[in-house]
């Protein structure tokens, strides 16, 4: 057998729902090569060695839904391009990313298969799936294979690109409410939720509702202190100095100790407490200056530092510090105590995944051990006891110990500056006693907060803040979503997307097009080569004037791209003809099976991603497009251009909706009731020749509109007017938006 001769062919990047599922995924194409003739029980030791390197793959359950499933796949005899796909989430797993979608499946070519895996992103799946490879020619071929320096590498990906904890924990809470998220930089953590007119943007624990003049204001460490003053917030003394001396005649008027910090400074860098010489301040005042535009000196409010964090002017979580000491053995240095005692607990690192920061000897920590008597160097006596920090990283959570009336006030001074979301810094000696009777104060009023050490506090237990903040953002019964139509088939789609955003430009809301035209926002024109891709589409869900949104979606889109959106209000698919689309480039097979993929289960997503609340719009005269409705998650129009259509027949009969021709009249069926619109002659579009196919894509456009909520006359009129120069159409809308129903409830709108 030769060696070597796993080849990655192609990768797709499917960057929407796709015929594998709704999340994002690459598509590799694996040629195994003469591993075709060698499954997994051919390979003597294989399989041992890779669970050597790989022992977590024990957790992987595959077909069997058992742990140790894909291990006993393993044994009884399973193919490279199985295994690359189990490996490669578990290289994604071990560096750090959530659990991941994976499937397998062989093409009409020997030895080639196609596997689709999760992709959170582009960089980190590219590396786990050539190292995959990598990894798993070393066990079969028996040689060694640095798994350790892999992690490490992914692992720096990871911090480096993927969304951080606070935007992930925010992106997560969206999610759960079934609120779309767009990552608006590759690696960064600008992200937009929800779509069109009804998104809100993030960037870590700022939103959009984050003032720019209030986050001034937080920075600015002495206005701040003014402002919530002002109101009876508690604030320790201060004032802003200008030199060491004037920092020391500071700290003299005020009275010993002080703390020394910068006026607009962050992440506690530069902060210096419990100052109690002129030598301290001194040094403080060097450090401080070089860390923000000015020095502010304070009374040092005696306790222990907490952090608060206020959403919405509500209290959601609270944690403390906490000292960080060593405790001499006689033997070894401070420094090498800090090592051995306190940072080798698994939840200190450097990145932001670790709840608690690795500690180092810096300034203010020279500062304490200088004050007893020792250095980083100092060996202290065995059994004594040395403070390195007195405030170090909050990791206790003590949300359920907060004093109402310190919750009150906490959230009385983030409104004040003018933050949604606010961190605030207070001093106290007991967090379940009001501050004013213990003499506690707030110290600092932050933007920006981080969520890490609420979601992953070091004791205690975590708290739902992305949640808190979702739900300041979208209230009760908003799901971020403007009605999104998506339009799909073999033929027709071009002219029903256009019908459907013609009716909702007849409403009066102004709707987004993407289609092979263009891309037109309202009868506006704004593009003119294709937009019937992804590309296309989602740059109508970025825009925020979009009030609805009409996206058209060839199999090549679906097979190439994947949708531009993760769900929709109503799916249309017109019809499927596998003779007339040529799609052998992505290897469709007419029949095959669930291993191949087929001319329906391309366009079958369409129909996958209708929400429950909303409408899949279907051809009943398709044999294979009818077939849809059971896997619809909403509700089910038919169409058909017979009215005595079994599927459409038995659809009515049982109550629910369609759209059909009557005595040469386009009418509405629910049920046993009927509504008739106009007659087939008064429809530009279908003109004369009355052509089967221009009647149908009306009556699939007719049926969008209904499915959107809008009113007969708006239906009636769009189909009096589709296909006509209009001298001033927007004249016809006012009235027509009265009579409508789609500005009141339109379908789908959210959850």
């Amino acid at each position: 057998m030769k060696k070597n001769n796993i080849i990655i062919r192609d990768i797709v990047n499917l960057r929407g729902p796709n015929i594998w599922t709704y999340r994002p995924v690459f598509e590799a194409w694996i040629d195994i090569g003469e591993f075709e003739d060698y499954p997994s029980n051919k390979l003597p030791g294989f399989t041992d060695r890779l669970t050597a390197f790989l022992p977590s793959l024990i957790e992987h359950r595959c077909s069997r839904d058992e742990r140790g499933g894909f291990i006993a796949r393993l044994h009884e005899g399973t193919w490279i391009g199985h295994i690359l796909e189990h490996v490669a989430l578990e290289l994604m797993t071990l560096a750090g990313l959530p659990g991941g979608f994976g499937r397998t499946r062989e093409t009409s070519e020997r030895g080639v298969y196609k596997l689709a895996i999760r992709n959170w992103q582009d960089d980190i799946t590219t590396i786990a799936l050539e190292q995959g490879i990598a990894l798993i020619l070393a066990a079969v071929e028996d040689r060694p294979f640095d798994l350790a320096e892999l992690i490490n590498t992914l692992k720096r990906k990871v911090d480096r690109k993927y969304l951080g904890p606070s935007t992930a924990a925010i992106v997560g809470a969206a999610d759960e409410r079934d609120i779309p998220a767009i990552r608006l930089l590759e690696d960064g953590n600008l992200v937009q939720l929800g779509y069109g007119a009804a998104m809100r943007r993030i960037w870590t624990a700022e939103t959009d509702q984050t003032s720019a003049i209030a986050e001034t204001i937080s920075r600015d460490k002495d206005l701040t202190k003014e402002l919530i003053s002002s109101v009876g917030v508690p604030v320790p003394e201060g004032r802003e100095v200008d030199s060491a001396d004037d920092a020391w005649d500071a700290a003299e008027d005020i009275g010993l100790p002080v703390v020394v910090k910068p006026t607009d400074g962050n992440h506690g860098r530069g902060v210096f407490i419990d100052l109690t010489t002129r030598e301290e301040v001194a040094k403080a005042y060097a450090i401080a200056v070089e860390e923000g535009s000015g020095v502010l000196v304070e009374r040092s409010i005696q306790g222990i530092e907490h952090r608060l964090l206020v959403v919405g002017g509500k209290l959601v979580a609270a944690n403390r510090s906490d000292l960080i000491t060593v405790t001499g053995d006689g033997k070894a240095t401070v420094q090498a105590l800090i090592e051995s005692q306190v940072n080798t607990d698994p939840r200190r690192g450097t990145t932001e995944l670790h709840p608690l920061s690795l500690i180092r000897i810096d300034t203010a920590a020279r500062i304490e051990l200088e004050r007893q008597g020792l250095g980083a160097d100092s060996v202290p006596a065995e059994g004594r006891t040395v403070l390195i920090q007195r405030n170090a990283n909050h990791a206790f959570d003590c949300t359920d110990e907060v004093h109402p009336d310190t919750a009150q006030v906490v959230s009385l001074a983030a409104r004040v500056v003018g933050l949604d979301i606010a961190g605030v810094d207070l001093v106290c000696r007991d967090i379940a006693r009001p501050l004013g009777e213990q003499g506690g104060a707030i110290v600092e009023v932050n933007a920006g907060p981080s969520l890490l050490m609420h979601i992953k506090p070091g004791i205690g237990k975590p708290r739902p803040v992305g949640q808190a903040i979702v739900n300041n953002l979208f209230g009760a019964g908003q799901g971020g979503r403007v009605p999104l139509v998506g339009v799909t088939g073999t033929h027709g789609r071009n002219p029903v997307a256009k019908l459907v955003a013609h009716l909702i430009y007849l409403s009066g809301q102004r709707a987004g097009l993407a289609c092979n035209d263009g891309t037109y926002l309202g009868r506006r024109q704004v593009q003119k080569t294709s937009a019937a891709n992804w590309e296309g589409g989602r740059r109508l869900l970025l825009n925020r004037t979009v009030q609805a949104a009409v996206i058209e979606n060839g199999a090549p889109v679906i097979l190439g791209e994947g949708l531009a959106y993760d769900r929709c209000s109503v799916g249309i698919v017109t019809n499927i003809v596998p003779a007339e689309e040529d799609l052998s480039r992505w290897d469709v097979q007419p029949t095959g099976g669930e291993y191949y993929t087929t001319p329906r289960s391309i366009y079958r997503t369409q129909v996958d991603v209708v929400l429950p609340s909303g409408h899949a719009v279907l051809n009943a005269e398709d044999e294979l497009v009818a077939d849809f409705a059971e896997l619809c998650d909403g509700e089910v129009l038919f169409f058909a251009c017979d009215p005595t259509n079994p599927r459409l027949v038995a659809h009515l009969a049982a109550g629910k909706r369609g759209v059909t021709v009557v005595d040469k009249r386009i009418v509405l069926r629910s049920g046993g009731d009927e509504i008739r619109l106009c007659r087939l002659v008064d429809a530009p579009y279908i003109g004369k020749a009355r052509q089967t196919k221009n009647i149908a894509n009306v009556l699939a456009g007719v049926a969008g509109g209904w499915a959107l909520g809008l009113s007969k006359e708006v239906l009636s009129t769009g189909i009096k007017t589709f296909g006509l120069e209009l001298a001033d159409p927007a004249a016809l809308i006012p009235q027509l938006a009265k009579k409508s129903q789609f500005a009141k409830k339109p379908a789908g709108a959210g959850k």
